[in-house]
C-alpha cells in the first residue's frame, strides 16, 4: 500500500484468529469475535478482524495430531489458481462470493476485515497447469519449485517475471473485490526457516524479497488501501529500509507465545528496531496471547502469562508502538483481561505523535520512555526483568535531557495511584516480571 494512503494515526489494532482457533476458524466464530470487538473494543481503537491461516482448507484441523497443515489437503481454488474460502466453514462464500459477504458484515459493524495468505502460488494450480489471469502463461510457468515453505507445503514461490506479477495482481484484484482491508502474508519476512538455497549451480536467493515487491505493486494497482503485514520473523535489521518501503508491518520475532523468556527477549528486539517506527511503518512484536487461547491446537487454556507479565507485555508493546493484535477468543474474555485492552492512557502511547525509546537494559531491568512530541506528554516505564521484587529508579535528568526540576508529579497508568518524584529521581518497588509506568509532570 502506498504509505500516503495509510490514514490511521496509530499502528493497526485488531484481532487475529490464530492463537485460539489455529487453522480451524469458521464464519460463525469470526462473526462472534467481530460482534464482541464492535461492542467492547472499537471505541478504544481496535478495528481489524483478521482470518488467519488456511481459510481455504475444507479439512483443516481434522488430522491435528499428525499435521498442523495437511500435505496436499482438500483445498478450494478457483479456475485461475487462486485459493477461495472453504464453503463448509464460510457458508456465505458459496456461489463465487468469496469473502465479500463476511467483509460486508464486518464493515457494517464499523470494523475492517483482513485475511492471512501464504507467499506464492498453490502447488495444485501448478500441477494442473491452470491459467494465470491477465496473461498468456499458466501456473506451472509462474511457479518456482525450488522455493517451498519449510512448514506448510501448500505453495510454490512465484518467479519475478511479468507473468508472476500478473498472478499477484489477480490476487489483489480479487481481494479488493471482496473488500479486504488487511493482508498478513506468511513465509515472506524471512527467519531461520528461510535462507538462500545453495546448489551445485550457485546460490538461489530467497524469493521473499522480490515477492514482497510484487505484492506491494499489486496493492498499489488494486484501487483499495490495504495494509500489508509480513511474517514470520525475526526480520533483518539491515533490510529495515526495504520493509518500510514495501510493507506496513513486519515481524521482528518468530511466533510469540505466552512464555516469559520470549517476552524478556523482546526488550532486545525492540531496542534494535526502535528507530524504525514511524507512520505507516511498524516493526511488529506479534500477537497478544491473552485470555483464552489454544483451542484449535488441541485444548483451550488460559494464558500462561502472570498478571504482572501481561501488564509488562501490554506496556512494552504500547511504548514501542507495535501493532496490536489480540489472539484470544474475545467473547469469553474476563473483565480483568478486557481492562488491559481498554486502558486509554496506555493506548495513547501508540499515537504517531509519540516516540518510544529504551533508556536502560540489563539482565535484571529495563527503562523505556515514550514522549508525545506534539503535546510534550512524557511517560516512563520501569520494568523488572528479574525473578524477585526489586526497587528500580531513574533520575529525571536521565529521563529527559534539559529537565532541571527536582520534583515531578507521577500518575501510575495501571493502578492510577498518584505520587511524586523527589530529589530529582523516580523510585519505586516493582514486582518480579512486572512494570510501573508513570505519566510524568515536572514543576
Amino acid at each position: 500500500m502506498d504509505k500516503n494512503t495509510f490514514t490511521n494515526n496509530m499502528p493497526p489494532m485488531g484481532w487475529n484468529s490464530y492463537d485460539y482457533y489455529d487453522t480451524t476458524v469458521t464464519e460463525a466464530q469470526v462473526k462472534e469475535n467481530a460482534d464482541f470487538m464492535a461492542a467492547h473494543l472499537k471505541e478504544f481503537g481496535w478495528e481489524y478482524v483478521v482470518v488467519d491461516i488456511q481459510w481455504y482448507a475444507n479439512d483443516a484441523g481434522t488430522r491435528r495430531k499428525e499435521f498442523q497443515y495437511i500435505p496436499f489437503g482438500d483445498m478450494e481454488m478457483d479456475q485461475w489458481g487462486r485459493f477461495i474460502p472453504s464453503p463448509a466453514r464460510f457458508p456465505s462464500s458459496a456461489g463465487g462470493k468469496g469473502f465479500g459477504p463476511l467483509a460486508d458484515y464486518v464493515h457494517a459493524l464499523g470494523l475492517k476485515f483482513g485475511i492471512h495468505i501464504m507467499r506464492g502460488i498453490p502447488r495444485r494450480a501448478a500441477e494442473r497447469h491452470l491459467p494465470v489471469l491477465g496473461c498468456d502463461r499458466t501456473a506451472d510457468m509462474v511457479a518456482d519449485p525450488s522455493s517451498i515453505c519449510g512448514w506448510n507445503a501448500d505453495m510454490y514461490g512465484v518467479r519475478p517475471t511479468d507473468a508472476g506479477q500478473a498472478y499477484y495482481d489477480s490476487l489483489l484484484e480479487l481481494y479488493a473485490q471482496w473488500g479486504v482491508d488487511f493482508i498478513k502474508c506468511d513465509d515472506i519476512c524471512d527467519s531461520f526457516l528461510n535462507r538462500d538455497i545453495k546448489t551445485s549451480y550457485g546460490v538461489i536467493p530467497f524469493s521473499g524479497w522480490e515477492e514482497t515487491r510484487m505484492l506491494h505493486r499489486a496493492i498499489q494497482k488494486c484501487g483499495r488501501p490495504i495494509v500489508l503485514s509480513l511474517s514470520p520473523g525475526p526480520a533483518h535489521i539491515d533490510r529495515a529500509w526495504e520493509y518500510c518501503k514495501y510493507a506496513n508491518m513486519w515481524r521482528i520475532t518468530d511466533d510469540f507465545w505466552d512464555k516469559w523468556e520470549p517476552l524478556k527477549a523482546m526488550f532486545f528486539r525492540c531496542e534494535l528496531w526502535q528507530d524504525h517506527v514511524k507512520k505507516g511503518c511498524y516493526p511488529d512484536c506479534d500477537m497478544l496471547p491473552l485470555g483464552k487461547v489454544g483451542a484449535g491446537f488441541g485444548q483451550e487454556r488460559t494464558t500462561e502469562f502472570t498478571r504482572e507479565e501481561q501488564k509488562t507485555m501490554m506496556t512494552l508493546w504500547c511504548m514501542f508502538r507495535s501493532p496490536m493484535m489480540i489472539g484470544a477468543r474475545l467473547s469469553v474474555m474476563d473483565e480483568w483481561t478486557l481492562s488491559l485492552l481498554t486502558n486509554q492512557e496506555l493506548l495513547k502511547m501508540l499515537s504517531d505523535t509519540c516516540r518510544g525509546t529504551q533508556l536502560i537494559r540489563t539482565d535484571e531491568m529495563a527503562v523505556w520512555k515514550n514522549k508525545d512530541e506534539k503535546t510534550g506528554v512524557l511517560r516512563v516505564g520501569l520494568f523488572n526483568l528479574g525473578e524477585r521484587e526489586q526497587e528500580l529508579s531513574i533520575s529525571l535528568e536521565e529521563l529527559e535531557e534539559g529537565i532541571t526540576a527536582r520534583k515531578a508529579g507521577l500518575v501510575e497508568l495501571w493502578d492510577k495511584q498518584e505520587s511524586e518524584a523527589v530529589s530529582g529521581e523516580i523510585r519505586c518497588h516493582v514486582p518480579a516480571h512486572g512494570v510501573k509506568v508513570f505519566q510524568v509532570t515536572t514543576e
